[in-house]
């Protein structure tokens, strides 16, 4: 295994930069796949979130008033924020290993705050004119804005030490969930960015909401960064795939046992008499905001467990223009989001609010209709765009988005 080898002063996680050509320059196709199934995953989600408000999902849904395809879809599209986060981690990594700890250094710092930059100036003016009050929605982007300048530091430890972290972050964070603070406690702004998801007013009439606090993210983008090792060019793809069979089989496996037993990691799950599959989405029904161990179990073993798959099936169109969408997933984010957000507005312009004060359409079967009106259009640019990263090296600033 990687570890095992002596890393010499400045090495990266206790692992020492290989020599040139140790590994492939370009990203393993099985990353940006997973990447782009995410992606695809995200439209879905956001689409609901952009013409089907008037389905509310709650956190965590309750499996007694949900529709059961809404249920069943939420738990499908939970696994997009865990595995971007975590492929966050795996992609710094092999970024490190053919650059130094002040190059990885420099990168993290720049694209942390860069991503922060494009929450709050870009990302959260989209929802206004939406939302009552002008609001600063501090939501995946920013997190991983966070993650990655505070994992600009922690990549320095050795790679258990780095691990063990990860592990006591995302294992043990529950133990701080009776913490609450109110608006009247100084604390409560920074706790709410950490482990809180609440509002807290900023000047000038704006409010800040932390829709995803960051200490359990830390932990996912460490753990990312720490099982990156497996990907190393002179590791065997049996043993990597073995791995993470082990690793994605043993967390689903933690999952049910640690459900079943219905005492910590969550909030408890019940049975629906007379109703099995609303039993089911009570199962199923995880805490996202900020994200439980029980929601990270079975998502990030899942995401191990595609990664096995996509690299057995790299050969096959689907992983290649799944990972037309992971080449470049920044991109395609914001332009999902942005033509949503305008198409929105359009319905909004043309036809006028239908359902209080928003358009939204009254059929929930409409949602499939947009996907596949929307998915082609959106992967002719990102195409275009996934292709320029590749030919344009010398143009440095195309890495950050």
């Amino acid at each position: 295994m990687a570890s095992s080898i002596t890393a010499p002063p400045g090495a990266i996680g206790g692992l020492a930069p290989p020599r040139t050509g140790a590994v492939a320059s370009v990203r393993l196709a099985n990353i940006d796949a997973l990447r782009g199934f995410v992606m695809v995953l995200m439209l879905l989600d956001h689409l609901r979130e952009t013409w089907f408000v008037n389905y509310p999902v709650t956190d965590p849904i309750n499996a007694v008033t949900i529709l059961p395809a809404i249920g069943f879809a939420r738990f499908a599209v939970s696994f997009c924020a865990p595995i971007f986060v975590a492929l966050t981690g795996l992609g710094v990594y092999l970024f490190s290993v053919n650059h130094t700890v002040e190059e990885t250094t420099s990168y993290l710092l720049k694209r942390g705050f860069l991503l922060m930059a494009i929450e709050l100036v870009y990302l959260s003016p989209l929802y206004w004119g939406i939302v009552p009050q002008p609001t600063l929605w501090l939501q995946v982007i920013w997190a991983i804005g966070i993650c990655m300048i505070i994992l600009a530091a922690l990549m320095r430890l050795p790679r258990a030490a780095l691990i063990t972290l990860g592990l006591v972050l995302v294992c043990f964070h529950n133990l701080l969930d009776p913490i609450r603070l109110t608006a009247e406690n100084a604390l409560f702004p920074l706790w709410a960015m950490l482990h809180q998801r609440d509002v807290f007013a900023l000047p000038f009439g704006l409010v800040a909401k932390t829709t995803y606090p960051i200490l359990p993210w830390i932990g996912v983008i460490s753990l990312g960064f720490g099982v990156g090792a497996w990907f190393r060019g002179e590791v065997l793809p049996e043993v990597r795939q073995r791995n993470l069979l082990l690793l994605g089989f043993g967390m689903i496996g933690a999952f049910i046992a640690l459900r079943l037993l219905n005492v910590y990691g969550d909030k408890p799950w019940f049975v629906v008499e007379g109703d099995p599959v609303r039993t089911v989405i009570s199962f199923i029904s995880l805490t996202k905001y900020p994200p439980s161990l029980l929601f990270l179990l079975p998502t990030l073993g899942g995401g191990a467990l595609l990664l096995v798959l996509f690299e057995r099936i790299n050969a096959s169109r689907l992983v290649a223009a799944l990972a037309i969408f992971g080449g470049a997933p920044m991109f395609f984010y914001l332009l999902h989001l942005t033509v949503l957000r305008i198409l929105y507005h359009s319905a909004l312009a043309i036809w006028g609010p239908n359902n209080g004060n928003a358009y939204m359409f009254d059929n929930y079967n409409w949602i499939l209709l947009w996907f596949v009106a929307m998915i082609v259009p959106l992967y002719l640019p990102t195409v275009w765009y996934a292709r320029l990263k590749r030919r344009r090296k010398d143009l440095t600033w195309l890495r950050y988005f």
